[in-house]
């Protein structure tokens, strides 16, 4: 299929392309930016007048629920929540029932998401049998089977040996570890500890449950020289450690969830168990932290850590709440209302969500390394058309995502999605 966007502010924060252009696709694929070729005749015109023109986002962190979790969310719903919100590539982390650490398992995974035809997905590994901590899996066989990394997700390893291993091991084959930095009995809390915790009798979670485990990760990188990928960092003394292990040569990089971009612990409010996540909210000088270090390069990528949960395992008590909040269908909003709010220039935040996570993705991304999170001819298709003068509130029940819970609801966000287009093909269309 022959597709031409036509007069769309056309922005590739990769390249710097930043100006009024059209952009033509055919097989897949773009053949043309700033005019169409020679000959060619589209089968569809779509005017993106006072519209961007974006790359697809590329999303770290997002949770699909399946296998084992459906009642929380089913493949279709989150792969639609997805392409709404402009993600046409996504990870997501292998602690599914059962877990991510069979080559079947990751086929299978694979496979029904392609057979969708909305988002490219890329599984993580699991790290050790079942995340018990205890034995390696299979790295290679996962790798071969699509397997983009390996991770714990939010399971913290006991055995610091166990982690070494596993980062040799890695290092030999160049392979990524993703690890979310939390010390195994420090994490145990509910919420960020501190005034607010102590007053609402809520257990608390120390900044230095991820200090910790930062300070052993570092340790181990300088002796293996492994690549490691952060996972949603959520501190000032946090920050700092990454900055010095980034000017040491480190082969680090980081995420931060949009969630802890955009509020603190005082949002938890009287017990709203929609503000119970993982890692919890921070105080303020740690979101300031985090704000400044997205802005810098410090953190490389937003992520939405899209986890959908259940209405019966949100609406407890907040100690009770299962901790997650959906966010798919926000990212690109979140990273446009944190420019506007003078957070950064708006090819940063674009960049934060599309370029940035790419690069983060490296080599493991095959053939799509060139392409995923750009716009560049020969590249793939994958794009995302915007309005940006069209501001939105979100409303739980409008969430194409099963899960419909976030601290987000009632907030008036900037910039809609009009049309998503993955691989050429238009997968999502606001009506």
């Amino acid at each position: 299929m022959k597709i031409l966007i036509q007069n769309g502010r056309v922005i590739d924060p990769a390249s710097g392309l930043d100006r009024v252009c059209d952009v033509a696709m055919a097989a897949g694929r773009i053949v043309a930016i700033d005019r169409a070729p020679s000959g060619f005749t589209p089968s569809r015109v779509i005017d993106a007048t006072g519209c961007w023109v974006l790359p697809g986002l590329v999303d770290l962190a997002a949770r699909l629920r399946e296998p084992g979790h459906e009642h929380e969310g089913m493949l279709e719903s989150e792969m639609a929540a997805a392409v709404a919100g402009g993600v046409t590539s996504l990870v997501c982390p292998p602690d599914t029932d059962p877990v991510l650490d069979e080559p079947g398992l990751v086929e299978m995974l694979k496979f029904r998401a392609e057979k969708l035809h909305q988002s490219r997905l890329f599984p993580l590994g699991a790290l050790t049998r079942g995340l018990a901590g205890e034995v390696l899996t299979e790295m290679a066989e996962l790798t071969e089977s699509g397997c983009v990394g390996f991770a714990q997700a939010d399971v913290a390893l006991q055995s610091t040996q166990v982690l070494q291993r596993a980062l040799q091991y890695a290092a030999t084959y160049g392979y990524t570890v993703w690890l979310r930095p939390q010390e195994l009995y420090l994490g145990k809390g509910v919420a960020a500890s501190g005034p607010l915790a102590t007053r609402l009798g809520l257990s608390g979670i120390p900044v230095a449950a991820e200090t910790i485990a930062l300070h052993t990760i570092f340790e181990l990188l300088k002796t293996t020289g492994a690549r490691v990928h952060l996972c949603r960092l959520s501190s000032a003394a946090g920050v700092d450690l990454v900055r010095q292990a980034k000017a040491a040569g480190l082969k680090v990089t980081c995420d931060v969830s949009i969630n802890s971009l955009m509020f603190t612990d005082t949002d938890i409010g009287f017990f709203d168990s929609r503000a119970r996540l993982s890692p919890p909210l921070r105080q303020q000088r740690d979101r300031d932290a985090l704000v400044a270090a997205l802005a810098d390069g410090t953190i490389d990528a937003l992520v939405s850590d899209h986890t959908p949960v259940d209405e019966d395992e949100k609406v407890l008590p907040f100690a009770e709440a299962e901790p997650g909040a959906t966010g798919l269908e926000l990212l690109l909003s979140v990273a446009i209302k944190w420019s506007q709010d003078g957070g950064a220039p708006l090819t940063r935040a674009l960049a934060a969500v599309t370029s940035e996570p790419a690069r983060v993705l490296g080599a493991s991304l095959g053939t799509l390394q060139a392409s995923v999170g750009q716009i560049v001819e020969g590249g793939v298709g994958d794009l995302c058309i915007v309005d940006p003068a069209a501001a939105w509130t979100v409303q739980a029940d409008a969430l194409a995502s099963q899960g419909k819970h976030t601290p987000f609801s009632s907030y008036e966000l900037p910039g809609r999605v009009r049309c998503t287009l993955v691989g050429g093909q238009v997968a999502f269309e606001r009506g």
